[in-house]
């Protein structure tokens, strides 16, 4: 793990990489001017109530909350061991949230950023939930990024794991996956072993396989079936690759982020810090050795990394 660029001044947007020799500045102390947002990122849904676990280490954890939210095809329960580690270590209660379509909460058409960070917003009003850390993988980096250019106060700072504000194209692999899913549904499997199966040519790595096929469930009799809604989700994978504020001179979260990117990772790339510092003039950036999948991949580090930064004193 290597962490970069600690104690930023907050005047400036960081370059954070040594071929980089310039800083921009950027004022968050005088008042930002109005700005009109795209439609896209204003557009209202109808928020939907999330499923959760809170994880307060037998009710000692009493500071601020922490929401979790994971990424596409992953539900709350992939973060269960992180988010009783941060509780335990933090002494701060841990909500791991389903995002919309994805594990025990509501499905719905619409699956843009604009819409997930709507109904976390809501999770937030609903249980009365201040000075939150918002932690997101992914598509969850993108909807905390989201809320905060929304709206700054709703949170206290945020940590994005490998993922940037940046209209980028998934990894080839997502389109596979759901192609693959499409197939396994098709197939109607009556185990998982045979599941597993059909899903092998989408998807070669057997953990990227066993991640997914975690979201099948089973009723009495009948075959296995996805708890996704894989036609939605496959319909998603453009605005999943959207970002949707465009312009940082218009938006912008003059509170403390962290960054943390996979080193074998390609989607928080060197070319990207510096949209990233317009948009989050303070931003902090650590790599941890670890593809994609940061969380599963290299969990100590991830937590060590999270740890140190919100230990960190202003």
């Amino acid at each position: 793990m290597r962490s970069v660029s600690r104690g930023l001044q907050p005047i400036y947007a960081p370059l954070l990489h040594p071929k980089h020799s310039t800083r921009i500045a950027l004022s968050c102390t005088s008042p930002q001017p109005a700005w009109t947002r795209s439609f896209h990122a204003t557009a209202s849904y109808r928020a939907l109530d999330l499923s959760y676990s809170l994880h307060d280490n037998q009710g000692k954890a009493k500071g601020a909350p922490i929401l979790i939210l994971h990424g596409l095809f992953g539900s709350k329960k992939n973060n269960r061991s992180v988010s009783n580690a941060f509780a335990r270590t933090l002494s701060r209660p841990v909500y791991a949230i389903d995002l919309r379509n994805h594990g025990d909460s509501s499905h719905d058409k619409d699956h843009t950023y604009t819409a997930l960070a709507e109904d976390v917003e809501a999770f937030l009003h609903k249980h009365n939930l201040k000075d939150a850390t918002l932690i997101g993988h992914s598509m969850g980096a993108k909807t905390v990024m989201t809320m905060a250019l929304r709206d700054p106060s709703c949170c206290a700072d945020i940590i994005a794991v490998d993922n940037a504000p940046v209209d980028a194209a998934l990894a080839s692999d997502f389109p596979r996956y759901v192609e693959g899913m499409r197939k396994a549904e098709e197939a109607m499997p009556m185990s998982q072993k045979d599941a597993d199966a059909i899903m092998e040519p989408y998807a070669k790595d057997l953990p990227v396989r066993q991640f997914l096929l975690t979201n099948l469930v089973r009723e009495p009799g009948k075959p296995l079936r996805f708890r996704v809604p894989v036609k939605i989700l496959a319909d998603a994978l453009d605005d999943m690759a959207d970002f949707p504020f465009k312009n940082p001179d218009e938006a912008r979260f003059c509170k403390r982020a962290l960054f943390i990117r996979g080193t074998k990772s390609h989607y928080v790339s060197d070319e990207t810090l510096p949209i990233i510092g317009r948009f989050f003039p303070r931003f902090e950036l650590a790599d941890v050795e670890a593809g994609h999948w940061v969380i599963s991949e290299n969990p100590e580090a991830f937590i060590k990394t999270v740890v140190d930064f919100l230990q960190e004193t202003e």
